[in-house]
């Protein structure tokens, strides 16, 4: 489809307009917290595609850990400086990620969905090489193997999924273990999400249920 490579030029045109539509309302809290609970305290997580880093960003700076935020969009990485000098933000695709440092955590939150299928096999060994040992890795896919086009401020915006068998695939020969997995969970918006653990380790604390 080839409104998978209108996706980062959408979002920088959008920008305000996201800033505006994106609620800080938190349906995610419960895998945030899941996910949380394995990085270790005032670990450093890595956002993935963390926009103007609210609320996602902000829920884990409060919560005591340091945030390197990246994402494609300029005008979004301004607002998250100017939210939260005191952090890091990066201007990146994260198909070319290579930031030569391992993280206590790895966030990909409605971010890597947007990736053609070729391009998502590509992100997990980026996933392992930006993974310090026992570091979660949480993102959000579609819930089966396709492509879908919705809108975004009247543009076609992209999302992608492999199979869940193949992101199980995936995860394991780089060094992942699954540690949950809820497709379409009508908790958190019909998300479907994948929390794994990178070089699990004895004894280490597994997620609350």
């Amino acid at each position: 489809m080839k409104c998978s490579e209108e996706i980062i030029g959408l979002y920088e045109r959008h920008a305000e307009e996201f800033n505006r539509d994106r609620s800080r309302t938190l349906q995610e809290k419960v895998w945030l917290d899941r996910f949380i609970s394995l990085v270790r305290p005032s670990g450093v997580v890595l956002d993935i595609g963390c926009g103007m880093a609210e609320p996602i960003a902000r829920y884990l700076l409060d919560a005591g850990f340091q945030v390197v935020g990246i994402d494609s969009s300029p005008t979004l990485i301004q607002l998250a400086e100017a939210r939260f000098p005191g952090s890091e933000w990066i201007v990146a695709d994260m198909r070319q990620l290579e930031l030569g440092r391992s993280f206590h955590g790895i966030l990909a939150w409605d971010s890597f969905f947007h990736l053609r299928q070729s391009d998502q096999r590509d992100m997990f060994p980026r996933f392992a090489s930006h993974a310090a040992p026992g570091a979660p890795l949480m993102f959000t896919s579609g819930p089966a193997h396709g492509e879908a086009t919705g809108s975004y401020c009247g543009e076609p915006l992209y999302h992608g999924s492999l199979s869940p068998a193949e992101y199980e695939s995936l995860l394991a020969s780089n060094g992942f273990d699954v540690l949950a997995h809820v497709a379409n969970d009508p908790d958190c918006g019909e998300h479907t999400v994948w929390l794994a653990r990178f070089g699990q380790v004895e004894g280490a604390a597994q997620p609350p249920n």
